[in-house]
């Protein structure tokens, strides 16, 4: 077999649908980032503020448990969070051996701004397609993932 007739492996790999959703994906996650980075956050923190805005208040533990963050990390995130006054953590009052974490009033608005950011960014990576072909996507990835 001459080179011009082997099999083009990256090509191949480029037209797989693993590939192309992981593409879409780093895209989508890059276009995210950067929409929610003006508001200090990262995707990481977005993801434990919305958690302990719907939540809350919520034990550290269960957050890592929700969410599937090491529980090191976790504590972390909650250190910015709290630093940059979007969250508080306190004594949980149904178990002191715990602490429970609340999204603060400057946190909830923080959430209603990403909420806006993040709906453009989506808008921006959906642009190439017709509001028809946008929903038809998502009705496609939902039964992917769902499957």
């Amino acid at each position: 077999m001459t080179p011009s007739e082997r099999p083009h492996a990256l090509a191949h790999i480029q037209s797989l649908p693993s590939w192309l959703a992981g593409r879409v994906a780093a895209r989508g996650r890059g276009l995210v980032a950067e929409a929610i980075a003006g508001e200090g956050l990262k995707l990481p923190h977005h993801a434990v503020l919305a958690a302990v805005s719907e939540y809350g208040p919520v034990a550290q533990a269960d957050l890592v448990r929700r969410l599937g963050f090491d529980a090191k990390d976790m504590v972390l995130l909650l250190n910015h969070l709290e630093e940059a006054g979007l969250a508080v953590r306190e004594p949980d009052p149904r178990d002191r051996r715990k602490n429970a974490v609340t999204v603060t009033a400057a946190g909830a608005q923080t959430l209603e701004r990403c909420a806006k950011l993040v709906e453009h960014a989506n808008a921006e990576l959906l642009a190439p397609l017709s509001a028809a072909e946008g929903r038809q996507l998502m009705e496609l990835l939902t039964r992917v993932y769902e499957a």
